[in-house]
């Protein structure tokens, strides 16, 4: 029965039809789904990896155990894994193995929009690229054959647009599948300088059996319409051409986009008058085309960075149509802020009193350089504050030592904090890192991590105490401090700020949007003791305002955390 589907949603149907056994991934915006997804599926074990790295490294063993593996991440996680990505490009494959990686152009949820296509062309392993939830589906399980007859792990790349969009899915049943045989091949699966050398040349032909399947695989069309103007696109940029110019122009659509064919190429390109490639971000298929001597409309009038959209290309390819419908007058500004009873703000807020240098994260809490808390200097990479920190402390000495602190979420800690933790106790900076454990992984949707003690089905599970990893780690000051006690956090802050050793805190209390957080009262204003100082609008809690020089409490929103009433020096905010 035709069902609508997420593209994250088909992908993972699709896993599950293709006989897929194991499933490791780190959560990130907009990959997430298909490993939620997946995990609905009994016949598939899935599990959230403390990163990326752990995640592709754990695919792989599944793969050469001869089980059909998979991990997905965005494209920031692919950096992370970067390391087994193109190593397992020389060893191959035992059983097939599927890599997803999501893209953001436009960046909604991340802090670059980097194009995943340059990691299948450097690491030299075939991508596939849907364009909407159909092809999600079916590509997934077109990847596993193609990744066992090729012996090459296979990419899978989605943009926000089609991870997040719906379309049409048919969803048939699951094949189950033998297991491959594993035989120990030292000379294949052992990358030593003395073997790799010789796994070299096995890739190079590789893609040059790739490249000829290219030219006539089930993943690239030709659609042939008016040969005035022939278009070549692939993903979402192919939904948008085909709104735009319908049967007015021809289309060559690419969903294997490395290798890219090059006679398919040539043939289309003989049949137009005029040539166009029309790709989000970088020009690899253009750059593709003019390798090949073909002179190319592309980046000359369309953009290298953000989204596409229907009037967009319209407007750049001369179009003569009217504009797609927008929504009329600009939407207002809706920044993102942190919930009302968010555990981080009170800690913000401390930081922000005390004027200390932070060097942040990635997580909610990097909205703590939003204003007015401002509580922000740096945010660059998972794991990169706990990093940082020490070097910004070893170039500043003392001078730098006794207002600077590293705050990092608890997911993120696991992610890739620790490694920086232990330079620091190894290298010895008087560095002061704060974990904000806030019992989740908040900003992708509450995942479980290895320190909440449960796994990706909410079932009990190994957990990591941050308290002992951290003395175990070399810390002999190791604190707690509760966010939503002002005082408290002063205290320890400034506390360990001045002590000559390194030192954690950790900030404990869990998500305010966590479904078991029980909430108290939202808390009144009494209008008579409220002299309009605004000293509770100083936290950016979205549940106060003013209004007629009064402070309001939303009840709608109003958690009852009573971090605003310890501001409050006429006891106006009450419970």
């Amino acid at each position: 029965m035709k069902q609508l589907m997420l593209g994250n949603q088909a992908l993972a149907r699709g896993l599950y039809e293709a006989g897929c056994s194991v499933v490791s991934s780190y959560p990130g915006t907009p990959s997430t789904e298909v490993t939620e997804e997946a995990a609905k599926y009994d016949e598939i074990y899935c599990e959230w990896a403390p990163n990326e790295k752990v995640a592709m490294e754990t695919a792989f063993g599944a793969s050469l155990a001869g089980k059909r593996s998979f991990c997905g991440m965005k494209h920031v996680g692919l950096n992370v894994a970067a390391d087994p990505l193109f190593t397992c490009s020389y060893t191959g494959v035992n059983a097939g193995m599927v890599i997803y990686v999501a893209d953001d152009a436009g960046m909604h949820s991340s802090q670059n929009e980097q194009d995943s296509r340059h990691y299948a062309v450097a690491a030299k392993v075939p991508m596939l690229e849907p364009s909407d939830s159909g092809e999600a589906y079916e590509f997934a399980k077109k990847a596993y054959e193609l990744s066992e007859e090729f012996d090459t792990p296979v990419l899978i790349k989605m943009c926000t647009r089609v991870a997040h969009s719906q379309s049409i899915v048919e969803p048939g049943e699951r094949v189950e599948r033998e297991p491959v045989l594993y035989q120990k091949d030292i000379a294949k699966y052992v990358m030593m300088p003395g073997n790799a050398i010789r796994r070299h040349p096995v890739v190079e032909e590789r893609t040059r059996r790739l490249t000829e399947f290219a030219e006539n695989c089930a993943f690239n069309r030709v659609e042939m319409g008016d040969t005035k103007l022939g278009i070549i696109t692939s993903s979402t940029s192919y939904q948008y051409v085909k709104e735009v110019f319908g049967e007015s122009a021809s289309i060559l659509k690419l969903g294997m986009v490395n290798p890219l064919p090059v006679q398919m190429i040539l043939d289309f390109a003989g049949k137009v008058e005029k040539l166009a490639v029309v790709e989000e971000l970088d020009p690899i298929i253009e750059n593709h085309c003019r390798q090949l001597g073909l002179t190319v409309t592309g980046k000359d009038v369309l953009p290298v960075e953000g989204e596409f959209s229907q009037n967009l290309i319209a407007e750049k390819l001369g179009a003569e149509i009217p504009p797609f419908r927008s929504l009329g007058e600009p939407l207002p500004g809706r920044p993102p802020v942190m919930c009302a009873g968010c555990p981080h703000r009170g800690l913000f807020y401390t930081l922000s009193k005390n004027n200390c240098t932070v060097l942040g994260d990635i997580g909610c809490y990097t909205l703590g350089a939003a204003a007015p808390l401002n509580a922000m200097d740096m945010t660059l990479c998972m794991g990169a504050s706990v990093s940082a920190i020490h070097g910004f402390n070893k170039a500043l000495g003392s001078e730098s030592e006794k207002k600077t602190v590293a705050v990092i979420g608890d997911s993120t800690f696991m992610h890739s904090g620790m490694t920086g933790l232990a330079n620091i106790a190894y290298n010895q900076s008087n560095s002061t890192v704060i974990i904000l454990d806030n019992s989740i992984t908040g900003m992708t949707g509450h995942q479980q991590n290895p320190t909440t003690g449960y796994n990706i089905k909410g079932d009990p599970a190994g957990k990591i105490d941050l308290e002992s990893l951290c003395r175990s780690m070399g810390f002999s000051r190791v604190a707690v401090v509760d966010p939503y006690d002002l005082e408290e956090c002063d205290r320890v802050i400034k506390e360990e700020l001045a002590a000559e050793a390194p030192s954690v805190i950790i900030s404990r209390r869990p998500c305010a949007l966590l479904k078991y957080v029980k909430h108290n009262p939202p808390l009144h204003v009494e209008k008579e003791r409220c002299v309009g100082c605004k000293s509770c609008m100083k936290l950016g809690c979205p549940a106060i305002s003013i209004k007629e020089k009064k402070a309001v409490i939303d009840n709608t929103l109003c958690t009852g955390c009573g971090v605003c009433s310890q501001l409050c020096r006429f006891g106006a905010l009450k419970a």
